[in-house]
């Protein structure tokens, strides 16, 4: 079973990092990331501050984005190919594609992740004690290296965005040492990031196992919508919207995924909270981002079994 989800995340993730859009949303995101620094520039004060917030905010944006035009068109795209019928005509199951398609599109957003936040911290970087030139020349060094072994080792091209993320997010820490809140918000917000779109990817699953592409992307973003607002939801003022839309919003707050989980204040990124630490946390959102991913992937495979391609 393991070597059957392993092919179909294998293949899942070449599709998606050859896929058009997302190095599109890639340099949108490298051009944000040059955009905070220009909007750092101007500021009075905090200029660190307002260049890790911004670019951290951007990476958790540009994650969900991926994560639901990936998950929204891939399933889409081998129904119209018709490349899923002899895929399926294998001893496979639905439930073992489902889940190889949710694995492969997670290490997709791991590898964007990663590559974006790197970049973000070497930005930081150059604000704090590092030069310009070095901050600018390493990471350059790095993708132009990466890039000459993808092109002298074809097999390698598959997999050089994750080594790629990966050196960039180690070596981006070393450069943004001396700015240790900054880059606590930058590594902290990723991986509550990684959290959320495990969640979001799997919400897109469940809607693309019955419905297309545009619907599965408008209901993944109602969804979205809904759980970043949960907390908002859930205290409304009776005295405002009434009894009623106040009784709506609470159990909305409670069937949704709460998703403002993983959007901390800064404080507890920085560990400047008082009375919550950053790994207690992360471990309990961790535990909701397990747990709504599972019982999502089940939906979403009692959905795709009974559905008929015919």
């Amino acid at each position: 079973m393991l070597l059957r989800v392993f092919a179909i995340s294998y293949n899942t993730y070449r599709e998606a990092v050859r896929a058009r859009i997302l190095h599109g949303l890639l340099g949108l995101a490298v051009g944000t990331c040059g955009y905070a620094l220009v909007v750092g520039a101007y500021a009075l004060r905090n200029q660190n501050r307002v260049v890790a917030d911004l670019g951290a905010a951007s990476v958790s944006l540009y994650a969900t984005v991926v994560a639901i035009m990936l998950g929204a068109t891939s399933l889409y795209r081998e129904l119209e190919l018709k490349t899923i019928f002899p895929i399926l005509a294998r001893p496979i199951a639905r439930g073992e594609y489902l889940v190889g398609k949710f694995l492969g599109t997670l290490l997709t957003l791991g590898a964007f992740v990663a590559i974006n936040s790197g970049l973000l911290l070497f930005a930081v970087g150059a604000l704090t004690s590092q030069s310009i030139f070095a901050s600018a020349f390493v990471p350059i060094c790095i993708i132009i290296a990466t890039a000459l072994l993808a092109w002298r080792v074809p097999r390698f091209r598959t997999w050089a965005p994750l080594p790629l993320g990966a050196v960039l997010l180690a070596t981006g820490a070393y450069f943004a040492r001396d700015g240790v809140s900054e880059s606590g918000v930058i590594l902290g917000q990723a991986l509550l990031t990684l959290l959320e779109v495990s969640i979001v990817s799997a919400i897109t699953l469940v809607f693309a196992s019955f419905s297309s592409p545009f619907l599965t992307g408008i209901f993944t973003l109602t969804v979205f919508l809904i759980g970043r607002s949960a907390d908002t939801l859930a205290k409304l003022p009776e005295h405002l919207f009434g009894a009623t839309i106040k009784s709506i919003g609470q159990f909305l707050s409670k069937v949704f995924p709460n998703l403002m989980v993983y959007a901390p204040p800064r404080t507890l990124l920085t560990g400047e909270a008082v009375g919550v630490s950053y790994w207690p946390y992360v471990a309990q959102g961790a535990v909701q981002s397990i747990a709504w991913t599972v019982g999502l992937l089940i939906l979403a495979t009692m959905i795709f079994r009974r559905r008929d391609f015919l």
